[in-house]
């Protein structure tokens, strides 16, 4: 009986050791995907002066990301499940940096846009293979906590450590680099995952469900087009509400398909599970609401105080630290003893609280008074993230791992691109009215309608993290119901086991 027991406890640490390599690959790569939605924005005067786009045709380097990404999601997720994980991670990591080489060597508006689309359509592969790898290699609870900790402080940082490193790469080298980086954080995570990852096979035996995949796909598209249309076209345009229309209609159809597909893209269950749908509406608000920094404080920065794009990326580390330092302490101490129903709450109040001290900028305010409420929403973010992310995939079966991973990056990217558009219109309405009720238009009147306008993101920032914390505290189970749960179902097998 000894013979056995011996390698068994010399590869346990073994196995461990190897199971945090596997986060530190996993987290490579989450990180190059999260940060590229803000990365190439403080590039984007440098690039438009060089390839002479218009302003117009600006944001079209942001939006054909956005509109790859977040419409392929679901897709990407259910590759990861037919074909396996570690396969579709490796192939998400190829086709991300050949992408972003594309981009950086890009001699035309055009190609850069194309290779900005093929980025987001391989990151729709490679994010939920990412998270469904951790799901599935994190199976002890206190492992599991601090293996999300980690991933949801990378999700709730990744916004700043794009702006930090757009900044540096711009000033010190090339816009172009903001693309190029990329090849080198990919070739490192390849490397570490081709070592690394297990070789489990997929549930290729399981067909892909075709009309699911169009309708998920193409009304996730149509979403994440149409909130994208609402600044530069106005709500009363057809570009904007026709495709939110088709959306809807589309994600109804979705829906309606998968209660009754064999193999369904998204099984409902996933979604419909208390605690998992409330973790996927708590990541939706955070990536909405926490906008209202990334977008206007940057342009606060930048525009009211003259700070240069690296000074500006700096600004935000403070952020950064404090994402870090909170994320460890609420996964290892906080969440095992109070659980997400009272954290994700008083994150999202934390973070409305930020919110509401940016409100108190001025033209003349210094770094001291941004501080603050820096440190504020990097505690509150930390609060939300991971709690969120760990049971978001909570009790997924490993072989649906990667849809309920797919929805956890879906729930992000929407929410980033409803906030983006609806901050975006209030703030410019916001101007508009100030230059009107203040003319002559001045630069001192100009100035001040700025500053209105970033006031007015922030103020409707803390409205939606303040209807994230009232939704959170009524959604969360408390543990106590949790455990009971838990208990119920393992109860069944172990009278089983008994009999």
């Amino acid at each position: 009986m000894s013979s056995p027991a011996a390698p068994a406890a010399v590869a346990t640490p073994e196995a461990g050791r190897r199971r945090w390599l596997v986060l530190a690959t996993v987290a490579l790569a989450q990180l190059m995907v999260v940060l590229d939605a803000t990365i190439v924005n403080i590039a984007l005067p440098s690039a438009q002066a060089e390839l002479g786009f218009s302003d117009n045709d600006r944001q079209w380097i942001v939006t054909a990301y956005a509109l790859a990404f977040g419409s392929l999601l679901l897709l990407g997720g259910r590759l990861s499940d037919m074909f396996g994980r570690r396969r579709m991670f490796l192939v998400g990591l190829i086709g991300f940096a050949a992408a972003s080489a594309l981009g950086g060597a890009a001699p035309s508006f055009e190609l850069l846009v194309a290779a900005r689309a093929l980025q987001g359509v391989f990151g729709a592969v490679l994010a939920p293979a990412a998270l469904s790898v951790l799901t599935t290699t994190f199976t002890i609870p206190k492992e599991r906590a601090r293996a999300f900790g980690v991933f949801g402080a990378i999700a709730g940082m990744g916004g700043a450590i794009g702006l930090l490193l757009g900044g540096y790469l711009t000033e010190n080298l090339d816009w172009r680099w903001n693309l190029y980086v990329n090849v080198v954080i990919a070739a490192v995570a390849l490397v570490a995952g081709t070592v690394l990852l297990p070789r489990a096979g997929g549930a290729a035996g399981h067909r892909l469900d075709v009309p699911g995949v169009l309708l998920g796909s193409v009304g996730l598209f149509a979403l994440v087009f149409g909130f994208s249309q609402a600044e530069p076209q106005g709500w009363d345009s057809a570009l904007t509400w026709g495709p939110l229309v088709a959306s809807v209609l589309l994600l109804v159809g979705f829906v309606v398909r998968q209660r009754t597909a064999a193999n369904a893209v998204l099984p409902l269950y996933v979604v419909l599970d208390r605690d998992r749908g409330a973790s996927f509406l708590a990541i939706l608000v955070a990536g909405s609401g926490m906008f209202g920094v990334f977008l206007f404080l940057t342009y606060y920065l930048q525009s009211t105080l003259g700070y240069t794009p690296m000074r500006t990326g700096l600004a935000f580390l403070p952020m950064v630290v404090s994402i870090i330092v909170t994320a460890q302490v609420q996964s290892n101490v906080l969440i095992p003893r109070f659980g997400p129903k009272v954290l994700v709450p008083i994150g999202m109040l934390l973070a409305a609280g930020a919110m509401l001290s940016f409100q108190a900028l001025e033209v003349d305010s210094t770094y001291v008074h941004v501080l603050p409420g820096l440190v504020l929403m990097g505690v509150g973010m930390a609060s939300i993230m991971p709690a969120s992310f760990q049971l978001a995939t909570l009790g997924v079966p490993p072989r649906l791992a990667g849809a309920a991973s797919a929805l956890v990056s879906t729930s992000q990217q929407v929410g980033g691109a409803i906030g983006t558009a609806l901050l975006n219109t209030l703030a410019a309405t916001a101007a508009t009215a100030y230059v009107t009720t203040h003319a002559p238009a001045t630069p001192e009147v100009m100035a001040a309608a700025a500053l209105h306008s970033f006031d007015t993101a922030y103020a409707w920032s803390a409205v939606i993290f303040t209807g994230g914390a009232v939704l959170a505290a009524v959604l969360f189970r408390t543990r106590g119901d949790r455990e009971a749960r838990t208990a119920g179902t393992a109860a069944p097998e172990a009278a089983l086991v008994a009999h």
